[in-house]
């Protein structure tokens, strides 16, 4: 008799406990927004799981507009979030966390009939903004030296995100400014980008980047930022040929800010899920080791304190 109630009672248990362990693993965090963000909210996640087996992630991409939207409204519990925070959005309630660094980045095409001296020269701020805003530099004659050359074709974001913003603001406007034929997406701008040699357009470093490699990708070049204006890439504006040395020129604050930026998650008030919350306490904690090798630059010990007194 002892046997069988001892029996039921290792029964029960087993069934208490599988329940138990279904409800946990049914606890999910949606996530949306920023390219910027996105590769390195998967490694993160990835991690996260391998210490938190019952916690599920759904994770996709859109954009920073998409991932303040869906914050905002209460759709996902998390939005990606790839720009400086507007008054408007403080308005409505948003609250944010920084995660991490990373930075915009001018592209071109690696097939760019005049590579070697765009590569030479940079273009300054003035450049760039007569190429993306005010349209008075059409050909790369009037940046080049030598004989007529080609047309400049200019492409843009055309959803809202964070990278045409932070592309915006280094030259003192904002994303509807920019000129250029909009493309969705940073793979698809960077693919339009490297299938024209006439190309000009901007990326987040990910997509500009091969994180395994630390090379450019495939087909895509970076515009040198002539960052003093004096008509030549010096030897501390030339950190462009391996992703470490943009990193550290980045942490350094030697590549300018914008377009470099912080890259944040974002929601409608302080999350109310302790699963979110605990998720983002390890980001800033045991997280941050994950950030260098998936191409992004750690926050400051300081800067991370203050997120984490967020939380509280």
């Amino acid at each position: 008799m002892k046997k069988n109630v001892f029996v039921i009672f290792l029964v029960i248990l087993v069934i208490i406990s599988s329940c138990v362990s279904k409800k946990r693993a049914q606890e999910t965090i949606n996530i949306s927004g920023a390219w910027a963000l996105y590769p390195l909210v998967v490694k993160w996640s990835e991690e996260y799981q391998k210490e938190h087996p019952e916690i599920r992630f759904n994770i996709s991409a859109g954009g920073a507009g998409k991932g303040m939207a869906d914050a905002l409204a209460g759709t996902v519990d998390l939005g990606m979030f790839s720009r400086g925070i507007s008054q408007e959005e403080k308005d409505k309630g948003v609250w944010w966390v920084s995660l991490t660094i990373d930075a915009v980045l001018p592209t071109i095409s690696a097939e760019n009939p005049y590579l070697d001296e765009l590569k030479l020269n940079g273009l300054s701020r003035e450049e760039f903004k007569n190429i993306f805003i005010d349209g008075s530099i059409k050909k790369w004659s009037e940046v080049l030296t030598g004989t007529e050359k080609g047309d400049i074709i200019v492409y843009t974001r055309s959803d809202a995100c964070g990278a045409a913003e932070t592309w915006a603001a280094y030259m003192g406007v904002k994303q509807e400014n920019l000129n250029g034929t909009g493309i969705f997406g940073d793979p698809g701008l960077a693919e339009a980008v490297s299938k024209d040699p006439n190309g000009i357009g901007f990326n987040n470093t990910n997509y500009t980047f091969d994180i395994k490699t630390g090379k450019k990708r495939p087909g895509i070049e970076v515009m040198p930022i002539d960052i003093n204006g004096n008509g030549i890439i010096d030897p501390e504006e030339n950190f462009y040929d391996d992703l470490n040395d943009l990193l550290k020129a980045v942490g350094n604050s030697i590549y300018p800010s914008p377009p470099a930026r912080e890259l944040y998650f974002v929601s409608n008030g302080r999350p109310v899920k302790k699963a979110c919350l605990d998720y983002i306490k390890w980001i800033l904690t045991d997280g941050q080791k994950y950030v260098l090798e998936a191409g992004y630059v750690p926050l400051d010990q300081k800067v991370i304190n203050d997120q984490l007194n967020k939380l509280n």
